[in-house]
């Protein structure tokens, strides 16, 4: 589709006049409606505006290209306009535009809008052309220049356009397509699109597949690709880029069925057994796409925020062990992991990288379920979740509510007019939700969540006097419960405390529970391999240095991805660390420091293996509880 074929002379201007932004807008909405292309002429002006809120489409060297894909466009069109004065357009570098191109494209037009974007993006790098533009003396002359430079810039077009008519599109373009990708996309990305690569060669079926991996999307399908694709599989365990899909059948399934449904899913796509895909949700049906359950929609919910929370979590808890190891203990026992500058500087950039854990954890399960729109009400949620205490338990909580706020706020302020959807995702969204996700973690999630605490604390003075073995064990498992939550939380202050009245048995204990659940994850990932992903495997060998330095937390992604197994593992490996170190009479006057603090401890070899049991016994039962993977 060539670009002078969807400009009307009556949608262009070489003289706008526009004294900013919505001004300019507004005549360019009259331009392309000149054209008698549109059904209504507001709600495509409305399209526009909420494109812009997304990102401003001044792409810069005094280029600005809005554009909308909408119902109230009846066919794909231009409008374009030259402004000699310029217009601050807010665009990428801060120049003011002076060169605009508007495009309309109608609902299920096979992402038309984009084609174009792509194509005036291409033309207009040249200068000498934009100025060429800019000085054009009458439409004739603009429209003369476009197809000139068209003709200069796609050559083969001429000759293509007679054989794409007798041309099989099968033999230019892929039959089936394929995204894969997987939370940290690592592993599993890769090896989904292995599978699906090998099992199309074995059936002889022409097929590309996009890697959705940690480095970003590889092998990008193009419009062209997806416009002549028989069917799309989307096997992924988080958020894609979807609209692209709109109008076409696609299979939307798991990331694991990928791996081991391969030839099932590329028979399925072959034959196109699946459903027309629409964007905005109303017709999504079939076999494949209703086992998006809602425990499944609720698992890729968890997955989008552990995936974020992920490098958080290891590159501070890498630095904030770093600062252990270089300080030195006996400057002063309480200030442990700051008392050198060295020590201090890492551990105060550990701090701040790890602080942006439970934040970041909630704020992108909102964002998966309710898009940018709750990305602020999940940060504030996960921040109140940090100050409060609540640890990840509040955060999880506090994303899942901020993400359904946001949902139940769009159906709330759907009834407004159509004119102020330019204002809800930058206004309305934002400010009604972190107003209500602030006033439901005070009243709602905070309370509870203390009087949690405060009862444990109670139950665990209660046992003060009670066998220390049996105290040993309640505390060790707590600390590996909820790992860094409210429960953990609670047993810690519990030994915290406890240094004052001079009992630092207690303290030994609780350190020794929260070090294992790392810990027997590391050696779980290290000597039963085939009972984890490979991205899982790297991300182990990280907890042995979290393990060591005290670091509970590191075991949390693991936990947050099977709970059911990985947990109950961690508790009972926790809880014998724990009951060892009391019944060895072990003792510890430092809060924090992990193995770093053994120079310091009462029997430091008995509490050595107290931990080394502990966390054996863990990794036995992780070993036995997960399945082995065949990858």
């Amino acid at each position: 589709m060539r670009i002078v074929d969807l400009i009307d002379k009556r949608s262009i201007s070489l003289d706008l006049k526009a004294k900013d932004k919505m001004d300019a807008i507004d005549k360019l909405v009259d331009l392309v409606n000149n054209s008698g292309n549109l059904n209504d002429r507001l709600e495509y002006k409305e399209a526009i505006i909420a494109r812009e809120n997304q990102s401003t489409t001044g792409i810069g060297e005094g280029i600005a290209i809005p554009h909308a894909k909408t119902k109230a466009v009846k066919n794909a069109c231009l409008g374009a306009a030259v402004s000699k004065k310029g217009v601050d357009y807010e665009s990428f570098d801060g120049s003011l535009s002076h060169l605009f191109f508007m495009i309309a494209a109608p609902e299920g037009a096979n992402n038309t809008h984009l084609e174009v974007l792509s194509r005036l993006s291409t033309i207009l790098m040249d200068e000498k052309f934009r100025e060429k533009l800019m000085n054009a003396q009458n439409v004739d002359e603009f429209l003369n220049l476009i197809d000139y430079k068209e003709k200069e810039k796609f050559p083969e077009e001429e000759k293509e356009e007679v054989v794409e008519v007798k041309e099989s599109s099968s033999s230019k373009y892929p039959t089936v397509l394929a995204v894969t990708a997987c939370p940290t996309g690592i592993a599993h990305t890769f090896m989904a699109a292995e599978s699906l690569n090998k099992q199309a060669e074995k059936m002889g079926v022409s097929i590309k597949v996009e890697t959705n991996g940690s480095s970003g999307a590889k092998n990008v399908l193009t419009k062209e690709e997806i416009e002549n694709a028989t069917c799309i599989i989307v096997a992924a365990d988080k958020k894609v880029d979807m609209a692209r899909f709109n109008g076409k059948k696609v299979i939307i399934t798991k990331v694991a069925n990928g791996i081991h449904k391969a030839e099932e899913l590329i028979t399925k796509a072959q034959n196109g057994d699946a459903p027309i895909y629409n964007h905005s949700g109303n017709t999504e049906s079939s076999e494949e796409s209703n086992d998006e359950t809602a425990l499944r929609k609720v698992y890729k919910h968890l997955m989008n925020g552990v995936s974020n929370m992920l490098p958080f979590v290891v590159s501070g808890g890498i630095l904030i062990a770093l600062a252990f190891l270089l300080d030195n203990y006996s400057i002063n026992p309480a200030n442990f992991g700051s008392n050198t500058p060295i020590a201090a500087f890492f551990k105060s950039i550990g701090d701040v990288a790890f602080g942006f854990m439970l934040p970041v954890l909630a704020g992108y399960i909102a964002y998966s379920i309710a898009d940018r729109p709750a990305l602020v009400v999940g940060f504030v949620g996960g921040a109140m979740a940090n100050a409060s205490g609540s640890g990840f338990l509040g955060a999880l909580l506090a994303g899942f509510l901020a993400g359904y706020l946001v949902v139940g706020l769009k159906k709330v302020f759907s009834v407004l007019p159509a004119s102020l959807d330019g204002i809800k995702p930058v206004l309305l969204y934002p400010l009604f939700g972190t107003l209500l996700i602030g006033i439901i973690m005070n009243f709602v999630v905070i309370p509870p969540v203390a009087a949690i605490n405060l009862g444990i604390t109670s139950f665990l003075n209660g046992l003060g006097t009670s066998s220390k073995l049996i105290l040993g064990l309640i505390l060790g498992g707590m600390m590996a419960i909820d790992m860094g939550g409210p429960i953990n939380k609670a047993a810690y202050v519990f030994g915290v405390a406890s240094l004052q009245s001079g009992q630092y048995e207690i303290m030994a204990a609780v350190m020794a529970g929260g070090m294992v659940p790392p810990l027997a994850i590391a050696l779980a990932t290290t000597f039963f391999k085939n009972r984890f992903t490979k991205e899982e495997q790297e991300s182990g060998k990280v907890n042995y240095v979290m393990g060591l330095s005290f670091i509970t937390e590191g075991a949390i992604p693991f936990a947050a991805a099977d709970p059911i197994k990985v947990i109950p593992a961690c508790v009972v490996g926790s809880a014998v660390a724990g009951a060892l170190s009391m019944m060895f009479n072990v003792t510890l006057r430092a809060p924090h420091g992990g193995i770093f603090v053994v120079p310091v401890v009462g029997h430091p070899l008995a509490y050595l293996g107290a931990i080394l049991v502990g966390s054996v016994i863990g990794m036995i039962l992780l070993a036995v509880l997960k399945k082995p993977i065949n990858e």
